[in-house]
């Protein structure tokens, strides 16, 4: 098989997965003109045709699907191959497919990738932000980042960050206008920001607990989105109430922009973000030098946690320690006036 006839498979293989030369030609690097050349030239050069093709559509022809029924395998088993050869490397090489979802998993991936990078030159990221919660199989990804509740039972899971809450929060412009909400059923006086899943369609909903209540408010307001960095913006803005992830809103709410709102109400709790990829017997070498670059870096921020928790508790000791002692030294400095005090009993000269 020359060069050229596996690069026609392989454009093949990407277009009949996708369906579209658009996505496969991105896959595969090469420019959109290109692709169409590369399967014109391969159809030539087998005699068939192996795609009916539309203005607006692109679907497999009987020969197509036969074709695609066969040439996997064999595509996957290269794959494989060049990966058992590269266990044999003093660097890792390869590319590494990542399908993110935003905005909790870019702040969880985004302080990794320099450092990465550093430690593993040899290795290209591609990394596709992507909300709609897509298959990453069918898009040929090694791997996804996304909140827990959305990660597929049949996925291999890797913990990024712990469990959060949600929070209520509005902008001081906001607040300087309308009355703070003093328990969950106020907000439906108030103009609330909506956030629908990309993924589903549905309207989030706004879950408030305290002690044994679990209350769901219907929240109304003028507006409506499906990007969490628009509904950040939007309620920066002044525009109205917004209910938020807290890695999302508290940054926000420690320099003031933002003022935390019911607080003696809990907000719903959300699973931590996870890295997901398929369970396979043989993982290719990027992810699996990224799966052990992450556990490490998990490990040494838990110990870091550790280290200013104690550091805390250390300063919290001493200030009681140092109070308790302040607190003896003014008695102490009292008793000598006490003593002087004639006593009753004791001849007056």
């Amino acid at each position: 098989m020359s060069g050229i006839q596996l690069a026609e498979l392989m454009a093949f293989t990407a277009v009949a997965e996708h369906l579209s030369f658009t996505k496969a030609a991105h896959q595969v690097g090469i420019a959109l003109p290109t692709m169409s050349q590369t399967i014109r030239s391969l159809e030539e050069r087998l005699g068939v045709r192996l795609f009916n093709r539309t203005t607006r559509s692109v679907a497999l022809t009987e020969a197509g699907e036969r074709l695609l029924g066969e040439i996997q395998p064999v595509i996957a088993g290269l794959d494989h191959a060049l990966e058992s050869v590269n266990l044999f490397r003093d660097k890792p090489i390869g590319t590494l497919r990542l399908a993110v979802s935003r905005p909790s998993s870019m702040r969880r991936l985004a302080p990794l990738l320099r450092p990465f990078l550093a430690e593993y030159p040899a290795i290209r990221l591609d990394i596709a932000v992507d909300d709609t919660h897509g298959d990453i199989v069918g898009g040929r990804f090694d791997a996804g980042i996304r909140v827990g509740q959305r990660v597929e039972r049949d996925m291999t899971a890797l913990r990024l960050g712990d469990d959060f809450r949600m929070m209520v929060v509005a902008a001081p412009s906001y607040l300087a206008h309308h009355p703070k909400p003093a328990v969950p059923r106020d907000l439906l006086n108030h103009n609330c920001l909506r956030y629908r899943a990309p993924w589903e369609g549905a309207i989030q909903p706004w879950i408030f607990c305290k002690g044994r209540q679990k209350k769901e408010v219907s929240v109304e307001g003028s507006l409506t989105v499906n990007d969490i960095e628009l509904l950040v913006a939007a309620a920066l803005d002044g525009v109205g109430i917004a209910y938020l992830p807290e890695p999302l809103a508290a940054p926000h709410v420690a320099q003031g922009r933002f003022v935390a709102l019911l607080d003696d109400w809990c907000g719903g709790t959300m699973p931590g973000v996870f890295l997901y990829y398929p369970s396979r017997r043989q993982m290719p070498v990027p992810l699996k030098v990224f799966i052990e670059f992450i556990k490490k870096c998990r490990k040494r921020g838990i110990e870091r946690e550790e280290r200013m928790k104690a550091s805390t508790s250390t300063v919290l000791a001493g200030t009681r320690t140092n109070d308790a002692i302040g607190t003896l030294t003014s008695v102490n400095k009292a008793e000598p006036s006490a003593r002087a005090v004639p006593s009753p009993l004791q001849p007056t000269s």
